[in-house]
């Protein structure tokens, strides 16, 4: 198959796609999703296998305006609605209970649905087009880091679909973050940029989720939303997280980096803007600045294929703090790195 990169230009192409089963790659504020028509089965289903994504693992449908809530949501409460009309258009998803016309093949043979209505302006214009709610998931294979740009999309997706829309690099660069508004208080089943402080704002109390609280791989997850279950946005090399005082952090990583350099391998050490000059071993690449949580953000998965593109075999990387933004940067880092995690 041949994959054509468009501009956003080409929107009314890429419409015509989705109406006829097709997929199609787009830009959101968030990450570049990999679409398909929400309703219908057979669509869905060329999404994970483009992907290689395990069929259980639900697919996030995306809407234009909120009233499309009503196409494929039922018994939707006055706090779903409360912080869909407070978030919307923006990088929130919300489980909600589904309607019986949504194919269980979207929602990984769950009877919830996820729904998010994005802020980027191609994407809005695509569904629009296209007359469809579309499900997209991220545009990458299957447990790779998130695609932040169009080349990432066509570094995982070429050959396997019809069409990418290049819309730059996008802005807040980690998926939405996930709450659950179908049991008796709201739960956050995947940090993202909208934190648990601003949903307290409008809802009061909301709780997280155990599965995706904590520094360790949880067994035997049901997995009600996309990134609960499976190790995800991992490099092809070796990640290690480490932990602690600033001084020991650095020593640490220099020390293993050193190690495996002398014994041959290709190593690379991600930092930050504040300590990138206290390295000395490996390909050395600073992620952000510390004081501005949103640049780490936004650089994460593009750095983490940046390391791919230098083959390196072993990745050092500091930890990051964990209250705000904090929280969903390290919740990739840690799936990135299979949970590898060193505390001094």
């Amino acid at each position: 198959m041949e994959t054509k990169i468009v501009t956003t230009d080409n929107i009314i192409e890429a419409g015509e796609i989705i109406r006829r089963g097709g997929l199609v790659a787009f830009p959101t504020e968030t990450v570049y999703g990999l679409g398909a028509d929400a309703m219908n089965e057979e669509a869905a289903a060329k999404i994970y296998a483009a992907k290689g994504r395990p069929s259980d693992n639900p697919l996030i449908v995306h809407i234009s305006d909120i009233e499309q809530v009503d196409l494929v949501a039922r018994d939707v409460s006055e706090d779903a609605w409360k912080i869909m009309n407070y978030f919307w258009p923006g990088p929130l998803t919300v489980i909600l209970n589904k309607r019986e016309e949504v194919p269980h093949g979207t929602t990984g043979g769950l009877d919830t649905v996820a729904v998010r209505m994005p802020s980027h302006p191609a994407a809005r214009a695509l569904i629009r087009e296209s007359d469809r709610v579309i499900a997209a998931p991220s545009a990458n294979t299957s447990g790779r880091p998130s695609p932040t740009t169009a080349q990432h999309v066509w570094e995982d997706m070429k050959g396997k679909i019809p069409m990418i829309i290049d819309g730059g690099a996008v802005g807040i660069g980690i998926e939405s973050t996930i709450v659950d508004m179908t049991g008796e208080e709201p739960m956050i089943l995947r940090p993202g940029y909208i934190t648990k402080a601003m949903l307290e704002e409008v809802l009061g109390t909301v709780q997280v989720d155990p599965a995706v609280s904590g520094r360790t791989m949880k067994k035997d997850v049901v997995a009600k939303a996309p990134g609960m279950k499976y190790r995800h946005y991992a490099p092809k090399g070796k990640l290690t997280l480490v932990e602690g005082p600033e001084e020991q952090v650095i020593d640490q990583i220099n020390q293993m980096a050193w190690e495996k350099t002398r014994q041959g391998y290709r190593v690379g050490v991600i930092a930050t803007d504040e300590t990138l000059s206290r390295y000395y071993v490996g390909v050395r690449r600073s992620i952000g600045s510390r004081k501005n949580s949103d640049t780490i953000a936004t650089h994460l998965y593009s750095i983490l294929r940046f390391c791919d593109e230098f083959e390196l075999d072993y990745i050092y990387s500091e930890s990051f703090f964990e209250d705000g933004l904090g929280n969903a940067i390290m919740n990739r880092m840690l799936k990135a790195a299979g949970y590898h995690l060193i505390s001094l």
